[in-house]
């Protein structure tokens, strides 16, 4: 089996020639991941339904496989991610239910950007990315470390810039797809240290070597940014932009609200489209309206 004809990898192709970000949305639950598929099919968009390892671990292959099923039956192409795959543990799991279940991610991120060194991230991420390959599900690697974390997520402290010159033999040796810089951007909060502080030079520079091919590049720490900045981002050459807080929070916030007045039902209502919505705007914001 090849990653030829996968679904994630054909939707960031997509996206690279159009010159429009893919929303990939982190979902924790059922209600988000009908938030996502209402937003893309209503906006007639391509999309990518992310969980966290502890999200998979917590539902297991029974929420994975309704994540897949929801996502590729939707009229539009929506494919399944598993973000940040850290540890042993996550990747044994997301990569165990493929091979013995056949319950797939269409991607995986093999995060071994903890490693001390691009050697080490090599040696550890290598022999998960050939599993995935030979199970069709394409990879995703960090190239330099994001500092901070999100829920659910390791906290990583010691940042380090991605060095474009170094970027071509990294792929080459872990054999991954999209790429994941790190060029001032951080998981969670901004305002600690003033607001984002991009080197927006480190993405051209990805982008001038890699057009037209493989890896795509993905934008991780997108929490509190202004608009202009991911539009910047996109004629970067940013194709997959992680997004999570964005939505999760007016979801939550909507079904707390709602449920001291009405039945459950009503309330995941309200909050699958305060999702939905939220969702509508990324899609809209990054150019992947319409393009579906």
């Amino acid at each position: 089996m090849s990653v030829s004809n996968n679904l994630t990898l054909d939707i960031l192709a997509k996206a690279e020639a159009g010159g429009y970000g893919v929303v990939a949305q982190t979902c924790y639950d059922a209600g988000m991941a009908k938030g996502l598929v209402r937003a893309a099919e209503r906006n007639k968009s391509p999309a990518i339904l992310q969980l966290f390892p502890i999200t998979l671990q917590a539902g297991g292959g029974a929420l994975l496989q309704y994540c897949v099923k929801l996502a590729h039956d939707a009229s539009v192409p929506i494919s399944v991610h598993l973000d940040h795959a850290t540890d042993a543990a996550h990747l044994e799991l997301s990569i165990g239910l493929a091979e013995k279940e056949g319950i797939k991610f269409d991607s995986i991120m093999v995060d071994a950007s903890h490693a001390d060194n691009e050697a080490e991230n090599i040696a550890i991420a290598v022999p998960y990315i050939k599993r995935c390959v030979a199970q069709g599900i394409a990879t995703e690697v960090e190239l330099g470390r994001l500092e901070g974390g999100e829920a659910g997520l390791r906290e990583i402290t010691g940042g380090m810039l991605t060095d474009p010159a170094n970027a071509e033999t990294f792929m080459k040796e872990t054999g991954a797809h999209i790429l994941a810089p790190s060029y001032g951007n951080l998981h969670g909060s901004y305002k600690f240290i003033g607001g984002p502080k991009y080197k927006l030079d480190i993405l051209t520079d990805l982008q001038q070597r890699f057009k037209g091919r493989t890896p795509y590049l993905c934008a991780h720490g997108t929490d509190e940014l202004p608009d202009e900045l991911f539009k910047d981002l996109v004629k970067s050459g940013v194709s997959k932009f992680n997004i999570n807080s964005w939505a999760r929070d007016p979801y939550v916030e909507t079904l707390s609200q709602a449920l001291a007045s009405k039945a459950f039902p009503d309330a995941e209502e309200e909050a699958v489209e305060a999702f939905a919505k939220v969702c509508d705007r990324f899609m809209n914001l990054l150019g992947s309206s319409g393009k579906a």
